[in-house]
């Protein structure tokens, strides 16, 4: 090769200082002159790539506008903005806006050419893409199911909700773009869809009646194994995860994957009160544990009917076994989140318990949970800093006056969970079982 073209070595500026930039272009660079190399030797033809034989006589080349920034380099610019932090969730979402967008639109389509018209063709697509299109049609892009689903006039699309989220992340990456100065302003602003469903009305609290159909599932009175024989009746009374996360939401209002990824050492005495303790831990290590927002870290007292029932047994029992995690048989799904697979396995509990109703799922613990409050009268404040809820008032004085003092103590929060209750449940087996020691 170096008889034809005088050169062993050949070089060329990718003209971009961002990483993510460098190694997609290198790629295409390397593609190039592979082609190249193969007509060379093929027919001898001169490879038409600028190539310079020594570094010191490389020629600055001018770095590509941002014109030339393509949809796909903006993304991949900005997911590897170092000032960011996502979930394996979150990014999962943007890595899909990224094949939806780029399928629409082209590979070469450029951020300045996107304006609020191609936005708006965006939010159309959205609008009719089927609900989980990738397991429903595994065959068709997410581009070809939304156009099949309008044309076939299908329901069961993604709700507005899903929609203003995937449309809130395009803004997020428009936003980055027009910071980084590669856009002048954001096309997709205020781009959405009205959600005609009051959130609240989104996820109903269980009923008493479905409350007794859970609690009185065999897995509650005695069942075959809490693993394939959770819903067929027999005479043990196993006591692990699924056991006890629906228990604990109930009467903590926490979520369920705080629950599920809980630590044995979360549950500790503070004041002389046994508490959940719900954090992420050290920001430099992976632990698996996630929280929703930041005023989702907190404590709880736990409630005397968990005690009642045996918990704070349970949770020494797996001290003295040396374990970390609390439900250790409880798996991580490859998202990130423990709460996956057990939401999955949940549904199918409602149904086999017969609970399972329109606008419930295991969130409605926490609603439950929430009313039951409201019920025993606690305090506003006290309410919040119980089930992890920000004031949501948007009142910037408000927050700065939340963040004096240390909070509440947790004899003043054990006294007001204490007084949740659910008039109509029995849970009265549950306590004989912990008397009889199964």
């Amino acid at each position: 090769m170096a008889g034809i073209i005088g050169k062993t070595e050949v070089m060329k500026s990718l003209g971009t200082g961002y990483r993510a930039d460098a190694v997609r272009k290198a790629r295409i660079v390397a593609a190039a002159f592979e082609q190249q190399w193969r007509d060379i030797e093929a027919h001898g033809i001169q490879p038409v790539i600028p190539i310079t034989p020594d570094r010191s006589k490389l020629v600055p080349t001018t770095p590509a506008s941002p014109a030339d920034k393509t949809l796909r380099q903006a993304f991949e610019l900005f997911r590897s903005d170092p000032a960011k932090q996502r979930s394996r969730k979150t990014d999962l979402h943007y890595l899909n806006l990224i094949e939806l967008t780029v399928g629409l639109w082209g590979e070469s389509r450029t951020i300045r050419s996107i304006d609020r018209e191609a936005s708006r063709e965006l939010l159309d697509v959205l609008l009719w893409l089927p609900a989980n299109a990738e397991k429903k049609f595994p065959k068709l892009s997410p581009l070809a199911a939304s156009r099949m689903a309008k044309e076939k006039g299908l329901t069961g699309r993604l709700s507005p909700a899903s929609v203003n989220g995937y449309m809130c992340k395009f803004r997020a990456v428009m936003n980055f773009c027009q910071n980084e100065g590669w856009i002048e302003r954001n096309p997709a602003k205020g781009l959405q869809v009205i959600d005609r469903v009051k959130r609240r009305d989104k996820r109903l609290p269980f009923s008493t009646e479905q409350l007794r159909l859970i609690f009185d599932a065999p897995i509650y009175r005695g069942c075959v194994d809490d693993w394939a024989g959770y819903s067929t009746p027999g005479y043990a009374h196993p006591r692990r995860g699924r056991f006890w996360v629906p228990l604990i939401a109930l009467f903590s209002g926490m979520r369920m994957n705080e629950i599920c990824q809980l630590h044995v050492a979360d549950i500790h005495r503070l004041d002389d009160v046994d508490c959940f303790f719900v954090t992420e831990g050290p920001s430099d290590v992976d632990n698996g544990k996630r929280l929703k927002t930041e005023a989702s870290e907190r404590f709880i007292p736990v409630h005397p009917a968990l005690i009642e029932i045996g918990f704070m047994t349970f949770v020494e029992q797996r001290r003295e076994a040396g374990a970390v995690r609390l439900f250790s048989e409880l798996q991580k799904s490859s998202t990130g989140y423990y709460s996956d697979p057990f939401s999955k396995w949940f549904r199918r509990f409602l149904e086999r318990a017969g609970a399972r109703r329109e606008k419930t799922c295991f969130h409605s613990f926490r609603h439950c949970y929430r009313d039951a409050l409201r019920e025993a009268r606690v305090e506003h404040e006290i309410a919040l800093a119980l089930g992890g809820w920000s004031s949501g008032s948007g009142n910037e004085g408000g927050e700065t006056a939340a963040a004096y003092g240390r909070g509440y103590r947790a004899s003043t929060l054990y006294e007001a969970i204490g007084r949740v209750r659910y008039d109509g449940l029995d849970l009265s087996h549950l306590s004989e079982i912990t008397i009889e020691g199964a």
